[in-house]
């Protein structure tokens, strides 16, 4: 479920880069849904641990602990660090294990450059920057006033390592979204034993992505692709599927207006960090 998660937060990540002229703020929903029984388990006995009056009681020692002199000053020499304990330690608080995962995300993007911001969970504030002309995305953590360089995909994946088949059905099935009319894609393949299904919906009403660009990329050493050349238009609401459950992820608004240049720019003076702990 974990690498489901994080291959659909990829896929909207490198969305905005596809961009040819498009410029304005896209806005996305996310919803996880477990289905697998074993998955569900664990995820009930996490509940139970997070409420239990132990737990509870260390999250209120390390909260207090975070306070001292010491523990302090070893935080400000990592101050990305310090943001992502104090994120988790409200979420830890709050009672909820869905409180970690993230519930949607805004994304701004200008020339082929993109800032995606996350909303909820753990990562909630928590911002990518991707420069096209250099090809690099970076974390950025405006609290902290710190940004990381973010690991590229393995672009040199070894040939022999073959790219699963996948089977991709366009259906006659339409929709409404943010009314432009979406046509459903069906894309079925197998991966280490595993079937996954993804659905698309998809509208050629939009014409300012170059998509068929991104049926070459791939989730790091994954070779599973994140889009396919069969599937025409830009999606407005993707379904992903696996044996532990599945995720939806669907834009909320799609609106054109002019961005400054500087929302697309590490901010100056700050400095640079190595990514850690869930940052990396």
């Amino acid at each position: 479920m974990r690498q489901l998660f994080f291959a659909a937060l990829l896929l909207l990540l490198v969305l905005p880069g596809q961009a040819q002229l498009f410029e304005g703020t896209i806005r996305w929903k996310m919803e996880a849904v477990i289905t697998d029984p074993a998955t569900k388990a664990k995820m009930e006995e996490a509940q139970k641990k997070m409420n239990d009056p132990a737990t509870q009681a260390q999250m209120k020692e390390l909260e207090a602990k975070m306070s001292d002199p010491q523990f302090k000053a070893m935080m400000e020499a990592n101050p990305q660090m310090k943001t992502q304990m104090e994120a988790m330690l409200k979420a830890a608080k709050g009672g909820n294990i869905n409180s970690f995962i993230p519930t949607g995300l805004e994304q701004k993007t200008k020339n082929g450059n993109a800032l995606t911001k996350m909303e909820g969970g753990i990562m909630a504030n928590m911002e990518m920057l991707y420069l096209k002309d250099k090809n690099q995305s970076y974390r950025i953590d405006r609290e902290s006033k710190t940004y990381s360089v973010l690991p590229k995909g393995d672009e040199n994946q070894d040939d022999k390592t073959k790219t699963p088949e996948v089977k991709v059905t366009k259906t006659t099935e339409t929709k409404k979204i943010l009314d432009y009319t979406c046509t459903k894609y069906v894309a079925e393949s197998t991966y280490q034993g595993k079937k996954s299904t993804q659905i698309f919906w998809t509208t050629t009403a939009i014409q300012d992505f170059d998509m068929k660009s991104m049926a070459q990329q791939r989730f790091g050493n994954n070779p599973q692709r994140l889009f396919y050349e069969k599937i025409d238009g830009v999606p407005l609401r993707i379904e992903m599927t696996v044996p532990e459950g599945n995720m939806i992820m669907e834009v909320t608004s799609l609106k054109r207006h002019a961005l400054p240049a500087a929302d697309f720019a590490i901010p100056t003076g700050y400095k640079e960090t190595q990514l850690s702990m869930f940052g990396r």
